[in-house]
């Protein structure tokens, strides 16, 4: 009798929806190729996502070349960071739990060939780093691999290339399904080869070698309705570099550019807006679609870049720039462009690795963390055309028992409705928010994002998406 009510027991705790929505969801797997010295950012980009890395199983952390680097591999530069590391994970553990060992990501530091390029690919160019991809690829385990390239791409092609040729073709495109590319723009011509070679390979990137042309700058470049402050070498003093332990002294000051790599793995951060699987839908590392991009014949080949594939046509889509309309927080004015779908996020990023960075020395009741958004209903709704509903976020808590604000926005560009819903009635501060379905005569699909940020210092904004699908009556 006793077994029986236990079962009983059981089974209505896991069918209640809160046990269910509380379970977590699976770590996603992550591997760094970076040209680190090639330029201050990668040190940079790569003290940022140790502040995060907690959220992540790291694969590997891989020392490559670029075109910007094309003799020169520096992994002594990954175990430098990794050594500020180790100093500050104990107090980073105070804050969040599943910071790994020092150890644990000093064994995953590998490296390429020092050569440039698709001279790096092919018979006899294996490298340490191919064959640690290799190894991880052939992993028993179901979760995809998400591959930031924050230079060339060539060690990576390389290990393609084995896979390739020695494999049979099933085996092949079992691998090449768990793979997840995204590169700060092409660095090196294995990109190409790449996408070409393995179409059916996930692949984002703001093709070509033309950066004013790339998603990415919206990160940190001086851009119409975009906020500088945030960005700036005195920000960068005052939040991260002075005061803020081993991790931040280590932080370099900007050459060309702050971060122009950090893109690649801003999404992959656990949000409530980022969906990573869905480069379309928007989030902090920016907004993509997937075509074909046409040939730019208005580019034009530098002298420094021999044999450079930019008169080739993409053979395939892939996840590439979009445009988002905003309206700055900055000057109230609305912009359009592919940079803005980062650079409207810029204060809610910069704020988030502001207060990590606290963590990496201060005690839990010293800082601030994030928010906690709640829904009262489910993230994907079904409403009938031209009905009224309710958007609702009543739970939301915030650890450290501060004030929230709360917005409510409609994201147009994520969904197939491109018209503006009428909220009603309109207001910033409602965390119970009526809405009036559109009049539409086929399904369409409309975002709504849930925006809560605290009154800690710095105030820390979390998210969550609610997917409207609105029916013809």
């Amino acid at each position: 009798m006793k077994k029986i009510l236990w079962f009983s027991v059981l089974c209505v705790l896991f069918s209640h929806p809160l046990v269910i929505s509380a379970q977590a969801a699976p770590k996603l797997r992550v591997l760094v190729l970076t040209d680190i010295e090639a330029d201050p950012d990668d040190t940079q980009s790569l003290t940022r996502f140790l502040t995060y890395v907690n959220q992540w199983d790291v694969e590997g952390l891989i020392a490559t070349t670029s075109i910007h680097q094309k003799t020169r591999v520096a992994p002594e530069s990954i175990w430098k960071v990794l050594v500020a590391y180790k100093k500050v994970q104990p107090n980073l553990l105070k804050h969040e739990k599943g910071y790994p060992q020092y150890e644990e990501l000093i064994s995953k530091v590998k490296k390429g060939l020092p050569v440039y390029g698709m001279t790096g690919v092919g018979e006899g160019r294996d490298s340490e780093g191919s064959e640690w991809i290799i190894k991880i690829l052939d992993k028993n385990d179901p979760r995809p691999l998400w591959i930031p390239v924050w230079g060339g791409v060539n060690t990576l092609a390389q290990a393609l290339w084995k896979i390739k040729n020695s494999r049979s073709n099933a085996e092949a495109e079992k691998i090449y399904k768990k793979i997840r590319v995204y590169t700060i723009s092409d660095q090196d011509d294995a990109g190409p080869w790449i996408r070409k070679t393995f179409p059916g390979i996930f692949f984002v990137c703001s093709p070509g070698y033309s950066y004013g042309r790339a998603t990415w700058l919206g990160m940190s470049s001086a851009m119409p309705g975009s906020n500088e402050d945030v960005v700036s070498a005195e920000w960068l003093a005052k939040n991260i570099q002075q005061g803020h332990g081993p991790l931040g002294a280590g932080y370099p000051d900007v050459a060309y550019g702050m971060e122009g790599d950090t893109p690649s793995f801003l999404s992959l951060i656990s949000n409530g807006l980022n969906d990573p699987e869905h480069p379309d839908y928007g989030g902090w590392g920016g907004r993509y679609e997937l075509y074909r991009p046409d040939l730019d014949t208005s580019m034009t080949k530098f002298p420094a870049r021999p044999n450079w594939p930019v008169d080739e046509q993409e053979t395939r889509a892939f996840w590439t720039n979009a445009e988002d309309s905003v309206v700055s927080v900055v000057d109230k004015k609305g912009y359009k462009s592919i940079q803005a779908t980062i650079w409207r996020w810029r204060e809610e990023f910069q704020n988030d690795f502001a207060a990590r960075m606290l963590w990496t020395t201060k005690n839990y009741n010293e800082t601030n963390h994030p928010p906690v958004p709640k829904l009262a209903h489910a993230d994907h709704l079904t409403v009938k055309s031209g009905a009224s509903f309710h958007l609702n976020a009543d739970g939301t808590t915030d650890p450290d028992g501060d004030s929230m604000s709360y917005l409510w926005f409609q994201y147009p560009e994520a969904g197939t409705f491109k018209g503006r819903v009428s909220f009603a009635p309109y207001s910033t501060n409602l965390y119970d928010l009526p809405v009036t379905a559109p009049v539409v005569d086929s399904p369409q699909t409309i975002h709504f994002i849930l925006k809560v940020t605290d009154k800690g210092t710095p105030s820390l904004t979390r998210y969550k998406r609610v997917v409207v699908t609105v029916i013809p009556k």
